[in-house]
């Protein structure tokens, strides 16, 4: 263990404290969509339990508003990492929230799991392990047990041949009329790993997409939709 590990794991009871008591805040009120995004990207920083995301607001919440229209009941989205979309998702659908990551450390897992505002039967199921797994792809299925998704987020792996993969792997649970959204679409990316615009562009040529870029010009990010 280095010393920033060492570091955060000697501080987990303070920062779960401060974490729950920012989660008690956030949901002392009911919340609007508006609102909601703001607190996915301003919830704050605390260790193991930080909650953020790696968003252009106004990209995010043209998402957001377009999953809400949905009335969705199952969402599943691949990437969790600090939890942001997972907090935005988690306040949309009525029923379940199955959230895919690598890793998910032990205490932020509590915190992601007790996301959903009082009031809602959602439900956050956080699946650990490699998306491109065959049977990683079957504990997405039992978890579904037959059901259907609305909502599919794709923001894992961003190579070209993982974004690929998660598309070709996860598509098929998603019900018609439902929305498959990927992140960081644009062309220019600050890192050369950062290749989702190459499936974009087959995408978009193969029917209507929609596309929420907050500048043509801007480096990273950028979000794009297609309706099934």
């Amino acid at each position: 263990m280095n010393l920033k590990e060492l570091s955060r794991t000697l501080r987990i009871p303070i920062n779960r404290y401060f974490a729950f008591r920012r989660l008690r805040q956030y949901h002392s009120l009911p919340r609007s969509i508006e609102e909601t995004v703001d607190w996915a990207m301003n919830f704050g920083r605390y260790g193991y339990f930080t909650i953020t995301t790696l968003q252009k607001r106004e990209e995010i919440l043209a998402l957001a508003r377009a999953v809400a229209e949905l009335r969705p009941r199952i969402i599943l989205e691949i990437g969790t990492a600090r939890g942001g979309t997972l907090l935005i998702w988690s306040s949309l659908a009525s029923d379940k929230v199955i959230s895919c990551d690598l890793v998910h450390r032990q205490p932020q897992k509590v915190l992601l799991e007790s996301l959903p505002p009082p009031g809602s039967r959602c439900q956050v199921r956080l699946l650990t392990g490699n998306s491109h797994d065959p049977a990683f792809k079957q504990r997405v299925a039992g978890e579904l047990n037959g059901e259907m998704v609305d909502f599919l987020f794709i923001d894992g792996d961003h190579t070209e041949e993982g974004v690929t993969a998660d598309y070709q792997d996860y598509r098929e649970f998603v019900r018609p009329a439902g929305m498959i959204a990927f992140h960081d679409i644009v062309e220019r990316q600050p890192f050369a790993t950062n290749q989702v615009h190459h499936l974009w562009r087959k995408i978009k040529q193969t029917g209507v997409v929609e596309e929420y870029i907050s500048d043509p010009n801007q480096c990273g990010f950028g979000i794009g939709v297609i309706r099934v």
